[in-house]
């Protein structure tokens, strides 16, 4: 078929319609939420093989690929897909993506995307007004001002705490881009730090041997005093600290670490503050929870995802520096094709990310903002930062259930208490109630117990669907209880 937007548009429009169907069998929760199947059948299913080999896609028969593709799709709209932090995203997202789907421009550099680059600047500066890190309250202030924060947006969290440190590693070593990564750096995280971080810790070339793990109370927040000493014993054995790391929230349990106090700590004995907030800064949307955030004035340097409880698709990420200069310093390279003088009407992003070729993320936070406003935005994170006490207070008086925190965020950890409590039939409970596709939950581990875990971030997900989580958990824990039992004989 000819590429070209006439031949197209029929297989938009059936597109189109198939995935309305969709969405309304998920939010009505008529479907399983997935659907599991062996890989192999999956790819016979869908035809790849035929489809590589023979191509010959039109409006005729692409119905019955994009079905059985969304039949064995994650239903993120779904009442009962509690499972990870990963948006039931606004659908004006989507359409950010289908715009940039057809446009195509890479927009890193300003030329190549002025109206995404744009977005993407005004997106940075209404996150650093949120942050308290853009002093003229001017989300059009374009002007580089030491006296301002600055940011970019990336694809996820995990490159987001990766560039986020590299900027603290150019502050304490700026020799490192040329002469590589001295051996005398640590990094310092509580013992619960997201996975990201320590990977961070190997690509910027400190090593995860070299990440003074910081005790956690039995919240598994990050203690203060312990911080401290462990900043002291650091310097006092000869190592420079590139950065102090803290949770915000936490990825098992979604409570915040004490920031404010970190903040004061890092402050005080010079030390880079980065706050991981890929989950929970979204608080700061909220009049009524933005205090969980407080401290956040103090840092450095804080990641945001936005594909979390900013309700965009994934991936959208913003690492945000309270100083322009340490975004500035981040990366010392030349490209000469790309980097050189010329003519700009905007600015080029190009020089502030590890990625060259990027997508016009912000753009999904701007059309879900458009669509929703503010305090749209501001009405949903308060819904699902609230309905999850009713959850958690549901569970605390349910005699076969217990909680081991109260939550904060939208993030609750629980634990099926009668008969077996074994951390192994725990997990095997999650798994058993993910084959079965009537609801998806994840499962965690805290304080080196197994629990049952849910991220209530979908705003359809009421107390009558965990209700009927639980009576579906009555009805599976006997049938794999007796296979346990008879695995112990």
């Amino acid at each position: 078929m000819e590429n070209n937007a006439s031949e197209f548009h029929p297989i938009i429009q059936v597109v189109n319609d198939c995935l309305k169907e969709y969405l309304e069998i998920s939010a009505k929760g008529q479907e399983s939420v997935v659907s599991q199947f062996p890989a192999k059948e999956v790819a016979s299913k869908l035809h790849i093989k035929e489809w590589l080999q023979n191509g010959g896609l039109d409006a005729s028969n692409v119905v019955g690929l994009v079905q059985t593709y969304l039949e064995h799709s994650q239903h993120m709209h779904h009442p009962k897909y509690i499972g990870h932090q990963v948006a039931s995203h606004h659908l004006a997202s989507g359409i950010a993506d289908f715009i940039h789907g057809a446009i195509n421009n890479p927009m890193a550099i300003y030329e190549m995307g002025p109206s995404a680059a744009v977005i993407e600047r005004v997106m940075v500066n209404w996150m650093l007004s949120k942050v308290g890190w853009l002093p003229s309250g001017d989300i059009y202030d374009f002007d580089y001002d030491e006296a301002k924060g600055d940011g970019v947006f990336t694809h996820g969290g995990s490159m987001a705490n990766l560039t986020a440190l590299l900027a603290a590693r150019a502050a304490v070593a700026p020799e490192a881009w040329d002469e590589g990564t001295p051996q005398d750096l640590v990094l310092i995280a509580p013992e619960v730090s997201h996975y990201s971080v320590s990977r961070a810790a190997s690509i910027i070339g400190i090593g995860q041997r070299n990440i003074v793990s910081i005790a956690v109370d039995d919240q598994e927040r990050m203690i203060p005093s312990a911080l401290e000493k462990g900043i002291v014993d650091a310097k006092k054995s000869g190592k420079r600290i590139v950065a102090v790391i803290a949770n915000a929230c936490a990825t098992t349990t979604g409570l915040y670490d004490p920031l404010y106090e970190i903040g004061l700590i890092c402050k005080e004995h010079s030390v880079w503050y980065h706050i991981d907030g890929a989950h929970g800064a979204s608080a700061l949307i909220s009049a009524k929870y933005k205090g969980f955030m407080k401290g956040v004035e103090l840092a450095d340097s804080m990641i945001w995802d936005t594909h979390k409880m900013l309700r965009t698709s994934t991936l959208a990420a913003a690492v945000l520096f309270k100083d322009t200069n340490s975004m500035i310093n981040t990366f010392k390279q030349k490209g000469s094709y790309l980097f050189h003088e010329k003519e700009n009407a905007g600015f080029d992003l190009m020089p502030y990310t590890i990625e060259c070729t990027k997508a016009a993320l912000a753009t999904k936070l701007f059309w879900v903002l458009a669509a929703e406003g503010e305090k749209g935005m501001e009405k949903y994170l308060d819904h699902q930062y609230s309905i999850i006490q009713d959850f958690y207070q549901y569970f605390i008086d349910h005699d076969d259930y217990d909680c081991p925190y109260q939550p904060e965020a939208n993030i609750l950890c629980f634990r099926y208490n009668k008969g077996l409590e074994s951390n192994a039939f725990q997990l095997a409970l999650r798994n058993e109630i993910v084959k079965r596709g009537d609801y998806y939950i994840t499962s965690a581990e805290f304080q080196e117990v197994r629990y049952l875990r849910f991220t209530v971030i979908n705003e359809r997900t009421s107390l009558s669907d965990i209700e009927e989580l639980t009576n579906h958990i009555s009805e599976i824990a006997p049938f794999l209880a007796g296979q346990f039992m008879e695995l112990e004989k």
